[in-house]
């Protein structure tokens, strides 16, 4: 590169001299000095011919030049000129480009299911206490199945349950069930479910259904009609003085299936009777209007259990707190005296 600046340095050099040598020949100065336009110099005659312009034709000697000197100009310049390329350098690749792992990774932990724990016991009136402890189920809803009847419960805030129900059947089964499908059996043996009397009613959400039972020629509202407004008490049916009824299910949980359950004992105090059964529907602002269905159980003294569907069609909303009332539905209960 220092090489090719030099030569260009040169001929612009050599290019200068020329032209101040043909000015000079066309000067005033050369014409005293050299005489006519046409110059001999020594040793050395150049004739050239300059194109003028306007058709005038310029003739001049060219000069002996002497004791040139050569030097390198500098030229300012913005130009960058390319870096020289690095030298490569070949080197042999790695064996492996990825780092070898510091040490093996822990296997995942795998959290232990929950552990539902389900108990079933006897107690008075042929009832079952049937308790649940399921930690990771709280504030839970969950279904409870026996022998055909289904009502829906919700867990405490640590994952318990604790309600009585009667039995429909002595060798009484319970499944215990959460949406998830998850769920628990608990079970026992009831010894004295051929001492009562069972109606069962069940629904889903607020149809307004009601077991009443009339005891003995009771008339609504007197003693001994037994229903939801006056359930009665356990003690009663135990000594057989009468019978009660219980309710079952939470309707605050999401689509409630709520269950009545009518227990009379099969032998009275001291004299028989008869107990009159009906199913009846009082006319609210929820239902009116509505087709409601329900289903009905009702347990013989032989634990046979007969079941049987129920649809009603309530009537509009000008009806609101009429009740309608099925008297047929259920075979009435005959009681005998001790």
């Amino acid at each position: 590169m220092t090489r090719i600046k030099e030569i260009a340095t040169a001929a612009g050099t050599l290019g200068c001299a020329v032209g101040i040598g043909f000015v000079m020949q066309s000067s005033e100065t050369a014409a005293q000095r050299y005489g006519n336009a046409s110059v001999q110099a020594e040793n050395l005659s150049v004739e050239a011919t300059i194109p003028a312009a306007k058709g005038v034709s310029v003739t001049s000697a060219l000069l002996e030049v002497e004791a040139i000197t050569l030097t390198a100009a500098e030229f300012d310049t913005n130009v960058d000129l390319p870096a020289p390329e690095p030298e490569v350098v070949t080197v042999a690749a790695p064996q492996s480009v990825l780092p070898e792992p510091e040490e093996a990774l822990a296997p995942a932990v795998v959290e232990p299911a929950c552990d539902l724990t389900a108990n079933a016991r006897p107690i008075a009136a042929a009832m079952v206490n049937v308790t649940l402890d399921a930690a990771c189920f709280p504030n839970e809803r969950l279904t409870i199945h026996h022998n055909g009847m289904i009502f829906t419960q919700v867990t405490s805030e640590t994952g318990s349950l604790n309600v009585n129900v009667p039995a429909l059947s002595g060798d009484a089964v319970f499944v215990l069930a959460f949406a998830n499908g998850e769920g628990t059996v608990a079970q026992t043996v009831v010894e004295d479910l051929g001492d009562f009397n069972r109606v069962a009613l069940q629904w889903k959400g607020q149809s307004g259904f009601e077991i009443h039972a009339r005891e003995n020629g009771a008339e609504y509202g007197e003693n001994g009609h037994v229903w939801r407004g006056a359930p009665g008490d356990i003690a009663d049916a135990v000594t057989g003085q009468g019978g009660f009824l219980t309710r079952h299910g939470d309707l605050s949980a999401a689509e409630p299936l709520l269950a009545e359950v009518y227990s009379f004992p099969t032998v009275a105090g001291e004299q028989s009777g008869e107990v009159a059964l009906s199913i009846e529907t009082e006319v609210t602002t929820v239902n009116c209007g509505l087709e409601i269905e329900a289903e009905v159980f009702q347990v013989s003294t032989d634990g046979t259990i007969n079941s049987q569907s129920v649809t009603m069609s309530v009537p509009a909303c000008d009806s609101i707190g009429d009740f309608l009332v099925l008297n047929n539905l259920l075979q009435d209960l005959k009681v005998a005296a001790k």
